[in-house]
């Protein structure tokens, strides 16, 4: 290659000698022919500027033809390893590329909305079914507790306490004559009575039922007897029936005098009128 280069430049050089010792030919006779000529003569003179003298990197360049492998300079290094202008194809084609669409985000994956009031609601949804079943296993203890001391009642006898049967109400002089002391009814259910019966003055307790159908007759003082409220029979102040549908006097209990003087009454012994018990000592105190 090198060879070539340099015959090339002294075929230049002696070329130039001899188109310089040519002759020049007589000016032809008709100056319109002339002008071809010189125009024809020009491309001649191509071979000429080719045969220009030229660098080692320029027959390099030539030689290697952009793809050929080989040595390579600090400005072609520079240059090929600068960005290249992209192609307008290229763009074309990237344009042409259609991009698919994202895929729709699951609600787990959302950002989450402000919560604050679906929290308050279930919030008191949850208060409100803690406080009803609070209630319902209340409302259950108390039934089985209740039914518990059922059974333990159940486990026990019935029984029906009473006041005593035997029971003091005071001395002899605290009951003056014709006087009707009602303080012992409510309680023990009996009258004490200072009374005269057959002409003769006596201390005795009535029993405060009436011989109809068991009500519990009153006291009328101002009227001196003793009436139901039931059925309206009535009774004197010894006990003996006057009106009404009762059928018979009032009932006397035991009476006696204690070891400490005291008048004490006894509920387990009764006496009865129409059978002539009222005869028997033991149910009145001579006053």
């Amino acid at each position: 290659m090198l060879a070539m280069a340099r015959g090339a430049k002294s075929g230049g050089a002696a070329a130039a000698p001899a188109a310089k010792e040519k002759p020049t030919p007589p000016p032809a006779a008709k100056p319109a022919a002339a002008k071809p000529a010189a125009a024809k003569a020009s491309p001649k003179k191509e071979p000429a500027a080719k045969a220009e003298p030229v660098d080692t990197q320029s027959i390099l360049a030539a030689a290697r033809k952009g793809t050929k492998p080989g040595p390579m300079t600090k400005a072609e290094a520079a240059a090929k390893s600068a960005p290249a202008a992209p192609d307008a194809k290229k763009a074309k084609a990237k344009e042409a590329i259609v991009v698919p669409p994202m895929p729709v985000k699951p609600d787990y994956a959302k950002p989450k909305a402000d919560r604050t009031k679906d929290d308050r609601a279930e919030r008191r949804a949850f208060l409100f079914g803690m406080s009803a079943l609070a209630v319902g296993f209340a409302a259950l203890s108390t039934t089985m507790g209740l039914w518990t001391l059922g059974t333990i009642r159940f486990m026990f006898p019935n029984i029906l306490r009473e006041p005593p049967s035997r029971f003091k109400v005071g001395f002899p002089d605290q009951f003056a004559p014709g006087q009707v002391e009602t303080k012992f009814k409510a309680q023990f259910g009996v009258w004490i009575v200072n009374t005269e019966f057959e002409g003769q003055q006596e201390i005795v307790a009535l029993k405060s039922v009436c011989t109809h159908l068991g009500c519990t007759p009153n006291w009328l003082e101002a009227e001196q007897k003793f009436k139901c409220p039931c059925h309206g029979s009535g009774f004197y102040k010894d006990g003996i029936n006057f009106e009404g549908p009762a059928p018979r006097p009032l009932e006397r209990y035991a009476i006696s005098i204690a070891n400490d003087g005291q008048i004490e009454v006894d509920k387990s012994r009764t006496f009865h009128e129409e059978m002539g018990q009222w005869a028997d000592p033991a149910c009145y105190l001579p006053a």
